[in-house]
């Protein structure tokens, strides 16, 4: 399966990139699951979802919790915590 990823603010600074697409094995079929596949490939990705309950998610631009299903061909963004005043 192949997953089209945006990251976003400080979840992007820790990843060190805005965005990236890879495939993802037949087992991989929730948001947390390709959590935990990227949290395997190196430590700026269990940097960047260190606090998953504090992450949004957007599975084709529309907000999803963490227990999402994932697609073929999906674009999920990965959201930080964010403040504002």
């Amino acid at each position: 399966m192949k997953l089209n990823i945006l990251y976003f603010a400080a979840t992007r600074d820790t990843v060190g990139m805005d965005g990236e697409t890879r495939d993802f094995p037949a087992g991989v079929a929730t948001v947390a699951d390709v959590l935990a596949a990227l949290e395997r490939e190196g430590e700026q990705y269990r940097a960047a979802f260190a606090e998953p309950s504090c992450l949004r998610f957007a599975l084709d631009q529309v907000f999803v919790g963490i227990d999402a299903p994932v697609r073929d061909g999906a674009e999920l963004g990965i959201f930080p915590p964010v403040t504002g005043g």
